[in-house]
C-alpha cells in the first residue's frame, strides 16, 4: 500500500501535474522546468525528486545536463497506469494548453546565455 499512497502523494501538487504534462511533451531539464513554471530552482529539484521515488520519471546526466524524462512504468504499476491516463487528462485546461505553447520556445542554452553561464 505504501507505494500506491506515494503515487497519489505525488500527484497531489499541481505543479508536479504540470512537469508530467510538459514531459509528455519532450525532455527537459531542471532549468527549462524552472522557466516554464516561474518557480525556484530548488523548489522544481525537489518536486523532480518527489516525482523520481513515486516512479513517474527518469532522469540522465548528458554533459553538463541533467535530462529528465517520463519513466516507462516498471518500477511502479500505479505509477504506469497514472500516466497512462495522465496523457488523455487535462488536455483541454486552458492552464495546460499555455504551458504546450511555451514549451517549445525554451531553450536550455538560451537560459544559460541570459544568465550568464558559458555551457
Amino acid at each position: 500500500m505504501n507505494d500506491f499512497i506515494k503515487v497519489m502523494k505525488a500527484l497531489s501538487d499541481p505543479n508536479r501535474v504540470r512537469i508530467l504534462k510538459m514531459l509528455q511533451q519532450r525532455t527537459l531539464c531542471v532549468c527549462e522546468l524552472q522557466v516554464l513554471l516561474g518557480i525556484a530552482q530548488p523548489t522544481v529539484s525537489s518536486h523532480l525528486k518527489v516525482l523520481e521515488d513515486a516512479g513517474f520519471v527518469c532522469s540522465r546526466k548528458e554533459g553538463l545536463w541533467v535530462n529528465y524524462f517520463l519513466s516507462d512504468g516498471a518500477s511502479s504499476p500505479y505509477a504506469a497506469t497514472m500516466l497512462g491516463n495522465l496523457r488523455h487528462w487535462l488536455q483541454d485546461e486552458p492552464e495546460i494548453k499555455k504551458m504546450n505553447e511555451k514549451l517549445p520556445l525554451v531553450s536550455r542554452q538560451e537560459i544559460c546565455r541570459r544568465q550568464g553561464s558559458t555551457l
